[in-house]
């Protein structure tokens, strides 16, 4: 599995089941927060549901389709990275991401994302990556820019949160782009 030092507070950890309490936990303490950008917060409702989750993303793993992993600052949980999916074939690999509100501003998930991009283009050989934000989510937005990630369009009405449709930017970065 994937662990990796972003420095010297914090870390990547492959998700646990036993980790599902604290997950919920960090899921339900952040409701609001995440519920601006992330549809699957009201169906995130017991430990039970965070257990399924991490189910899920080892099974994902076992199926070699990608990972997620826990993103540790201080030796307590912050939020979560993972692959959406990677296709093999074609070399490429979508990612998302989210922290808890009191963790942001520390430079957590630009650090998280820089790992994520480092190993899939110089261990997994992949040659492209692609995330997507909202359009007004400015803060997840700011990740992709900031790591030279290039806009590649927008796909109106992308996704449906609770009430109504966000459109999402596109945001694409190849292995002949990437900067070590």
């Amino acid at each position: 599995m994937f662990y990796h030092k972003l420095s010297e507070d914090a870390e990547l950890r492959p998700l646990e089941a036993r980790q599902s309490p604290e997950l919920f936990a960090l899921i339900d303490d952040n409701r609001l927060h995440l519920r601006q950008w992330l549809p699957w917060v009201d169906l995130t409702r017991t430990v039970d549901d965070s257990r399924a989750f991490i189910e899920l993303t080892l099974r994902q793993f076992a199926q070699s389709n990608g990972f997620h992993a826990g993103i540790w600052y201080q030796d307590e949980l912050a939020g979560v990275i993972g692959h959406h999916r990677i296709d093999i074939s074609n070399g490429a690999t979508v990612l998302g991401y989210w922290l808890g509100e009191r963790f942001q501003g520390k430079g957590l998930m630009t650090l998280a994302v820089q790992a994520f991009v480092r190993h899939a283009f110089e261990d997994v050989k992949l040659n492209r990556f692609e995330i997507r934000c909202a359009v007004g989510n400015d803060r997840s937005r700011a990740i992709p820019e900031r790591l030279g990630f290039k806009p590649e369009g927008v796909l109106r009405d992308a996704e449906w949160l609770y009430d109504h449709f966000v459109d999402h930017v596109v945001y694409g970065q190849l292995a002949r782009e990437y900067l070590r």
